[in-house]
Order: structure tokens, then C-alpha cells, then sequence
């Protein structure tokens, strides 16, 4: 038989896979992600979303003695190809053959019609990905390390700028970055790495310097409110000018923006969540600035309030004939409580009409929760205004402009 494995040295732990799976055939633990042999039907479908190629990985194995779960879940790396008897009908090497332009068509397809991963927008720049490893990770130095969330607010969320000095790190809006923590799990293993979003432009935080930015919450709970220290979150917001950062990646290349004259971007996104908007608005705001008018920027951004809410202040700053700004606080003294998809139905003709416009690309981000309660407002949006969202939201998905990136 030919084993689907996935590759424990190169997997970031996103969840991805797992989510993309239709067999529920992959499952993990606090360690590895990890294929089931009896379930998986090799339908491909998880591969093409996985950001690093570790879901990718083979193994021609005889069918009798195919690796079981539990013996996965302990790899630090994935076994050597072993010695058939006989040839097998697929090569013997590491990644899946290449599969006809028919079939890749027929997955990318089946999968997008999941709600999996969208293909970039015709018009995106070509993104690099995989550039550096967690063997051979870039050297970054901090440039600046600034907290964006009010002294009284609940949450810590910092303005991080990475320099990368001589090294090549190309990266795009809406691409991510890995960060490898410094010492070991409680396996006494390194720290997996950790994704984080890019929230400056492709010339740099500073224009034309060798840098980038992130938006870092410091998680001291889980998404349930339990005590959980972050490995890298901490890490990271704790990090002082001039300290050193090991870096791998770039990753995704799929949740790109249009470069098309007249594109617009219809952005909603919460809390961390605004790293790509910020990245994608501050890429228009120099164009802008240039004298060129790229399309319409509308952005939903939720917070619990005003001190809570990354970047308000720059936000607040930018001209209303660039940007159309809704925001939404869920937890302001004496005020009812608004969330993103609030906003959304109150500006449902205007969403209306920019999802009528074949230019228009629509971006996701933010916690897990807020995705169905976006889907029902573009429901009730559309309903009202003529247009019918499960039908349009496949097409969408096709023509690479309905992207979620959520967690």
C-alpha cells in the first residue's frame, strides 16, 4: 500500500489538514498531527492547503504492516523508505506524483467547495514560500517592540518589527511568518513553530528597508478563559530592541490581495486579526498617498472596546475617501453590544453592492466563532438585496475572492 504520512519536523501544527479532511481521517495530540491508515481514501484534498508541504509524505508500505497511529504520534521525523520485495505501481520517493491538470483542477475544486482554501486572486504578485526551514531558519532582529492596547485594557497586543539585515525574506500581504521559540516542550523537545500574520506592506514596515511587523496578543487563557501561558506570544512581547529572533517560512499563498487597477477589498476581521487588513490597507495608503486610486477599501473591525482595539488610533486618522471604517465594541460601558457581523447588516446594501462587483475580494480574519455569524449576515445582506449568498459564496470561493483565515 502507499501510506499517507505527514512529516513531524516540518508541520506547524495549523489544523489545516485536519479541518480539510472529509474522512476524518487525521487526528493529532499535543505533539504530532497523524494519518490513519484504515480511514484515509487518498482523495488529495488536503494537500494543496497545507502551508509548508508536510502533509505531503509517503510511504510504500506492505499493507500488513502499515504504521499505526499510536506509533506515529512519537515520531521526531518520519521513517526511512523501506526495502519492498517487489516494485511497488508509485515511485518510492518522499511527495505524492504529480497528478494530471484534470485531477489538481478536480481537488482544488472540491476542496474550495468545502469552505477549504481559496486560489489567489488572478492579479496577486507571486508569492515565495518555504524560503527557510527549521534547520536553517532566518536571523531577525527586533527594530521595535510597541504596545498598540491601552494601559487599562485586558489585553496586551504589541507592534513587533523584525529587520532582517542581509537576508533575502520576501514576503506578501497576507502571508505568514514562523517563529521558533527558544527551549523545549514538556517532551523535552523544541517548541513547535508558531504562526504569526504579517501586518506591514511587501516594501517593509519602514518602505524600502529589510523588514516586517506583527500583531502579537499576549495569551495568558485559553479561548475557553482557563489559565494557558503562550509559548511564543510571550516570547515574542517580551522581546527587547536588538534581540535576535529565529524565523522559517514565508507561508500561504493563497490569501493574497489583488494588484488590478479597480479591485476593491472588503475586509472584517477581530482583535490579531487585523495583522493582514492592516498589511493589504497600509499597501493601498501608499498607493494613495502616490496619487493612484487602486478601488474601494471597506473594513469591519471588532474589538471589545476603543482601548482593545489594534491600530484605532492610526485608523481613525485615515481619509473617509480611501477607507470606509465600521467599527464594532462589544463591551462599552452603558452601550449596546456590536459585533462585526452587526455592522453588516446595517451597511447590508452597501456589502450588497460591492459583492455584486466581479472586482470585489472579500478577506476573514479573527477568532473561529465569528465565522458563522459573518456567513448569516451575508445571508440576510443578500436576501434583502437581490442577491442569494450559497450560491454566491462557491463562486466566490472559485474565483479566488472570498478568503477565511481563521483560528
Amino acid at each position: 500500500m502507499r501510506q499517507h504520512l505527514i512529516d513531524p519536523e516540518i508541520c506547524i501544527r495549523c489544523n489545516t489538514c485536519e479541518e480539510t479532511c472529509p474522512v476524518d481521517a487525521i487526528s493529532h495530540d499535543s505533539r504530532n498531527y497523524v494519518v490513519d491508515a484504515a480511514k484515509c481514501k487518498l482523495c488529495y484534498n488536503c494537500i494543496s492547503p497545507c502551508p509548508t508541504g508536510a502533509i505531503d509524505s509517503w510511504r510504500n508500505m506492505p499493507a500488513d504492516k502499515a504504521y499505526p497511529l499510536a506509533e506515529q504520534l512519537l515520531w521526531d521525523t518520519l521513517p526511512g523508505q523501506i526495502a519492498l520485495d517487489a516494485p511497488a505501481e508509485v515511485g518510492a520517493g518522499d511527495t505524492a506524483p504529480e497528478l494530471p491538470d484534470d485531477v489538481e483542477r478536480i481537488a482544488a475544486a472540491s476542496t474550495a467547495g468545502q469552505g477549504g482554501t481559496a486560489p489567489p486572486p488572478w492579479s496577486a504578485a507571486h508569492p515565495y514560500a518555504n524560503l527557510y526551514g527549521i534547520h536553517n531558519p532566518a536571523v531577525a532582529t527586533v527594530s521595535g517592540n510597541f504596545k498598540l492596547t491601552a494601559e487599562d485594557a485586558s489585553s496586551d497586543i504589541r507592534h513587533i518589527v523584525l529587520d532582517f539585515g542581509n537576508a533575502s525574506f520576501p514576503v506578501l500581504e497576507g502571508q505568514t511568518i514562523g517563529i521558533l521559540a527558544p527551549g523545549l516542550d514538556a517532551h523535552g523537545k523544541p517548541h513547535h513553530v508558531r504562526l504569526y500574520s504579517v501586518a506591514s506592506p511587501r516594501d517593509g514596515e519602514r518602505p524600502r528597508y529589510n523588514n516586517l511587523s506583527l500583531t502579537v496578543k499576549r495569551v495568558t487563557e485559553d479561548h475557553e478563559g482557563k489559565a494557558a501561558q503562550g509559548i511564543a506570544s510571550n516570547y515574542l512581547c517580551d522581546l527587547k530592541k536588538g534581540d535576535k529572533v529565529n524565523v522559517v517560512g514565508p507561508y500561504g499563498t493563497s490569501f493574497l490581495m489583488p494588484n488590478h487597477p479597480g479591485s476593491n477589498l472588503l475586509m472584517i476581521c477581530t482583535g490579531t486579526g487585523s495583522a493582514p487588513m492592516r498589511a493589504m490597507t497600509e499597501r493601498r495608503r501608499r498607493k494613495f498617498a502616490a496619487g493612484e486610486n487602486a478601488g474601494k477599501l471597506m473594513l469591519f473591525f471588532g474589538a471589545r472596546s476603543p482601548g482593545e482595539l489594534p491600530y484605532f488610533g492610526p485608523l481613525t486618522k485615515l481619509p473617509k475617501e480611501f477607507i470606509d471604517i465600521n467599527f464594532g465594541f462589544s463591551r462599552v460601558p452603558g452601550e449596546p453590544k456590536r459585533y462585526v457581523q452587526d455592522l453588516l447588516r446595517e451597511r447590508g446594501g452597501d456589502v450588497a453592492r460591492l459583492l455584486r462587483d466581479d472586482n470585489t475580494y472579500v478577506y476573514l480574519c479573527g477568532l473561529k466563532g465569528m465565522e458563522k455569524g459573518v456567513e448569516d449576515a451575508f445571508t440576510e445582506a443578500c436576501r434583502a438585496n437581490g442577491l442569494d449568498w450559497s450560491a454566491l459564496r462557491p463562486q466566490l470561493l472559485q474565483q479566488g475572492r472570498y478568503h477565511v483565515e481563521t483560528y
